[in-house]
């Protein structure tokens, strides 16, 4: 009776122009029918992020979540804080539409997982006391390498104007659990079993709003290559290449053109089973890094919450 992981993001936005070229520079497929684009990692037949044109502004519309026993977390969702909700226009009623305390959809459907990936190419450190990589180069000359791209959609960082709520709808209504947190300011839900450190989480922001979708990438090298690619095509701020302490994956974030983020990421925390994970309430010094450039101005803008503002 419980989410198992994420499937995709849907954003309403004033224009799919701008968010195919930012999402196919990424790395990223578009399929686009008329004013709708739906954008996926090559390999997979669902789309990752759609994008609905013709809103007044970018706006979350909904999360779309894979699940079990929709009928069970129905039942739960009404004491967590939540509502059961009718599927918006244009939008098949399959699954189950639900909302949170604070108005954030949720999409959750019954499907099969995706297939594994494949393993990619290891990464290899020389370290002290371990030489492991002998008479041979661990850098190829820039041109040997093809642009990186996606292998799948890992998470969402979605604001909140309560992160413990939102915490609370996620593991009574919804049946994962919280893997980590810091203060009221920002936490992580995963999955109860086999599941990346975080598949949703939530930052503290005066209302609702997306923060970042984050895409895996196959190693560290990919991350900061693919980044520093996008970083030019886009033009707009960048946050990376770091690590950071909560999940402890390596990152790079990429503003997409309406003020919200584009995440890679590589060698994130793994929890097979959330009964043997102790979460840890970080201090404030470890919630966002722990090394990496100075953090953007706006990095944690709601630009949702606030639309007067220019990303």
């Amino acid at each position: 009776m419980a989410v198992l992981g994420l499937l995709s993001v849907t954003l309403e936005v004033p224009a799919i122009g701008p968010g195919v070229k930012f999402y196919t520079d990424a790395g990223l497929v578009a399929e686009i029918d008329g004013d709708t684009a739906r954008l996926r990692c090559a390999g997979q037949e669902r789309e990752s992020i759609a994008l609905l044109g013709g809103a007044p502004r970018k706006r979350l519309h909904h999360i779309r979540l894979r699940a079990e026993d929709l009928a069970g977390i129905a039942q739960r969702v009404p004491a967590a804080g939540g509502d059961l909700a009718a599927a918006p226009q244009g939008f098949e009623g399959d699954g189950l539409w639900v909302r949170d305390p604070h108005g954030t959809l949720f999409h959750l459907v019954e499907q099969p997982a995706d297939a594994d990936l494949a393993e990619g190419a290891r990464f290899e450190i020389n370290r002290p006391g371990h030489t492991i990589r002998k008479r041979r180069s661990a850098i190829l000359p820039s041109a040997a390498y093809p642009p990186v791209a996606p292998l799948r959609l890992g998470h969402a960082l979605l604001f909140s104007p309560d992160v413990p709520a939102s915490v609370r709808f996620m593991v009574e209504g919804l049946g994962m659990a919280l893997a980590d947190h810091a203060q009221d300011v920002i936490a992580f839900c995963c999955a109860r079993r086999d599941s990346d450190h975080h598949v949703v989480a939530f930052a503290k922001s005066p209302d609702i709003g997306f923060h970042h979708a984050s895409f895996q990438v196959n190693d560290p090298d990919e991350v900061g290559r693919a980044g520093r690619a996008l970083t030019a095509k886009a033009g707009k701020g960048d946050w990376g290449v770091g690590r950071h302490t909560i999940g402890s994956n390596f990152f790079h974030y990429i503003q997409d053109p309406w003020g919200s983020w584009f995440e890679y990421y590589s060698d994130m925390d793994f929890i097979d089973d959330h009964a043997l994970w102790t979460p840890t309430n970080y201090a404030m010094e470890d919630s966002l890094a722990s090394w990496g450039p100075a953090v953007p101005p706006d990095f944690v803008h709601n630009y949702e919450a606030d639309p007067a503002a220019v990303a």
